[in-house]
């Protein structure tokens, strides 16, 4: 399958980093653990929504849009890489924050992701917890044509087929990187959420004939619910691409012990995972995504469900920029008298 026929732009640093975490593999005693460092694909801080936003921008040029639309949580690393993506492109963004949380804290609602939203140029409007967020961006982008705007929605996530086409593309790339490393990999790793990373691996795994095992490690839904997404979003990427429905139910494999108390709200295994990623290997995960997908690695290689002697690969989504939104949660000591 050739991408190249879709619409697309340039925005990300691609391919992105394969490299492996020696000193986390030791201190688990488990498989050889590898990361792919989509954190680094340079867009605002970077993360995984780059990828997406390569195919969704280059639908959006190619329609005429002038503006774009997008939604999220408050901390939200999706809008923040859209804000900027827009900004490169010399678009207008405007971007409905969804309160998920209902913190009150101003790091969290001021800094990180939200403090780079509005560097980079974007306009910010929040929602309550539980609104309709597709229906909201479709209110403001019929008051926007009435004004003789062009806007341009993307879904939360960038996650539809178009914005999955990112990580079909990215399965063809860590193919690439492994046979040119002589690596077998058995199993990729990643948080899911929105659904369009992992149903884009799945998609361009299976287009390959990939016996490479995914599994997703979610952030907010219950495991039936988030397994039966992301199934439907690889099938209709599949469909998208007219490529049939190779993607198999079973092939759909996502866990959901790792979610706490809800999306966006921290954990102590998170808090464990990201303090080990930075303290062993200098990696700073983020608190919502790839922080509590690491905790669930973690935790899976401990109870062994991993062959000690296989090579298995995190995908690192990016998100870093969160962290200054949730210094409480970390309890550091501060500066110390020396």
């Amino acid at each position: 399958m050739n991408l190249a026929k879709y619409p697309r732009v340039t925005l990300g640093h691609l391919p992105t980093p394969l490299e492996p975490l020696h000193r986390l593999s030791e201190e688990l005693g488990g498989p050889r653990i590898w990361i792919k460092r989509d954190d680094c694909t340079g867009l605002a801080t970077g993360g995984n929504k780059t990828r997406k936003l390569e195919f969704l921008m280059g639908e959006a040029l190619e329609l005429g849009a002038d503006t774009i639309l997008t939604q999220g949580a408050t901390q939200s690393n999706h809008a923040r890489q859209t804000a900027a993506a827009a900004a490169r492109l010399g678009l207008t963004c405007h971007l409905l924050l969804e309160d998920r949380t209902g913190s009150d804290n101003a790091d969290y609602n001021f800094n990180g992701n939200v403090l780079l939203d509005q560097l980079v140029g974007a306009s910010i409007s929040t929602r309550p917890g539980g609104s309709d967020m597709q229906k909201e961006m479709e209110e403001l982008a019929d008051r926007l044509k009435a004004d003789g705007k062009r806007p341009y929605i993307i879904p939360g996530g960038g996650s539809n087929p178009v914005g999955a086409l990112g990580y079909v593309n990215a399965a063809m790339e860590l193919a690439y990187q492994a046979n040119c490393m002589n690596l077998d990999i058995a199993n990729i790793v990643h948080a899911t959420g929105s659904t369009g990373t992992q149903g884009g691996l799945l998609a361009g795994l299976s287009m390959i004939n990939s016996d490479i095992e995914v599994l997703g490690i979610s952030v907010k839904a219950p495991k039936q619910v988030q397994e039966e997404n992301v199934f439907d979003m690889a099938r209709r990427t599949c469909d998208y691409m007219g490529i049939g429905d190779i993607v198999e139910r079973e092939d759909v494999v996502v866990n959901s012990d790792y979610v706490g108390g809800g999306y966006g709200v921290p954990t102590d295994s998170m808090v464990e995972a990201v303090t080990m990623l930075a303290r062993l290997e200098g990696i700073l995960l983020d608190p919502v995504y790839s922080g509590k997908g690491m905790a669930g690695m973690i935790d899976q290689v401990r109870k062994g469900a991993f062959d000690a002697d296989s090579n298995i690969v995190f995908i690192h989504t990016g998100g870093a920029a969160a962290l200054s939104a949730y210094v409480d949660a970390f309890n550091l000591p501060g500066y110390v008298d020396m």
